[in-house]
């Protein structure tokens, strides 16, 4: 009887001990699971490798990892605009592990000129930061003798119809900004839209004459600007680019303009607080650095960051501003 009574008790006794050290082993690989990140990061560049906009988030991304302490995968997925790599993003699991380097493109403009688009802009996603803010350049093939917005507007009245622009893609950040300019310069019925795949085929096209203008990030375009390729005739921005003081604004050229690129950092709809909270300040650090910061100017672009808050608002006042616009010019994307 008494074996039968000890018995009992030894198995609560080893009962108590394994819940115990369950219960105490449980926190450390809850807190194991939940650790962000601990694996490598996808992050869906929309637009080919090489373009204005995928070199300004490729310089954000090199330390973005260091500071997550993860490698970041660049998945380029461009094309459409940057809605091909947008949906992709939006359709992600929520988990951070998938990011998209969200622009003006991907988020004011294509929902705005295409409305069978995919993805929803606002719903279908968690903005985590802003992460740059980049001048567009109005560039020329050398061999057009045009030296300012003037004589690019004086040839297209006078040969209507011979003058090509390249874009990006319909929708993308080039093509509404040389829409918005040939609209607001008079010059949209003398001239002739020719879309590629992302803003390098546009700079591209452009030195090889294919099409004789372009106006896009300036990342795409320095270099061959630098090369003597193209020649630069006008900033979009509302003041001049330290990067090129000489170069004046199209405002100042005498036509009422004024636009510029943004890009940010966003996920797919629902992603958890703390991932949100860990990639705002990774970002913030990020852009804080004096080489990032130099490698952005090179580039036409200046490192920004905000709160989640901010830019979710940022994002619905670019969006309204950009049906505003297409309404009151009655701009038509073909």
């Amino acid at each position: 009887m008494m074996y039968s009574k000890a018995r009992p008790a030894h198995r609560f006794g080893m009962a108590s001990s394994a819940a115990l050290a369950l219960a105490l082993a449980y926190p450390a690989v809850a807190g194991a699971q939940q650790a962000y990140p601990s694996r490598a990061v996808r992050l869906v560049s929309p637009n080919p490798p090489g373009g204005a906009n995928d070199v300004i988030a490729r310089i954000v991304v090199n330390k973005l990892s260091d500071v997550l302490g993860v490698p970041m995968v660049i998945d380029n997925r461009g094309g459409a605009g940057g809605t091909i790599g947008g949906e992709i993003a939006a359709r992600a699991v929520p988990d951070g592990y998938t990011l998209l380097a969200g622009s003006i493109s991907t988020h004011s403009f294509s929902p705005v000129i295409s409305p069978k688009l995919s993805y929803d802009p606002i719903r279908d996603f968690t903005p985590v930061s802003l992460f740059a803010i980049s001048q567009n350049l109005l560039v020329v093939n050398p061999t057009l003798p045009v030296n300012s917005v003037k004589d690019l507007v004086a040839l297209a009245r006078a040969k209507p119809n011979t003058l090509n622009y390249a874009s990006g893609g319909t929708g993308s950040t080039s093509h509404f900004a040389i829409a918005l300019f040939v609209s607001a310069a008079g010059i949209a019925n003398g001239t002739v839209h020719v879309p590629y795949k992302g803003g390098a085929p546009s700079v591209a096209a452009t030195v090889a004459n294919e099409t004789q203008f372009y106006f896009g990030p300036m990342a795409g375009s320095i270099p061959q600007v630098k090369a003597g390729r193209l020649r630069a005739v006008a900033v979009g921005g509302a003041a001049r680019s330290a990067l090129m003081p000489d170069v004046p604004t199209v405002r100042e050229s005498g036509v009422n303009y004024a636009a510029a690129g943004w890009f940010g950092l966003l996920g797919p709809a629902g992603l958890p607080k703390p991932v949100i909270q860990r990639l705002n300040k990774a970002v913030h650090d990020t852009v804080a650095m004096p080489d990032v910061q130099r490698q952005l100017l090179e580039v036409g672009a200046e490192g920004v960051a905000n709160t989640p808050e901010a830019f979710a608002k940022f994002i619905a006042e670019q969006l309204d501003s950009t049906r505003r616009v297409v309404k009151e010019l009655g701009l038509k994307f073909d």
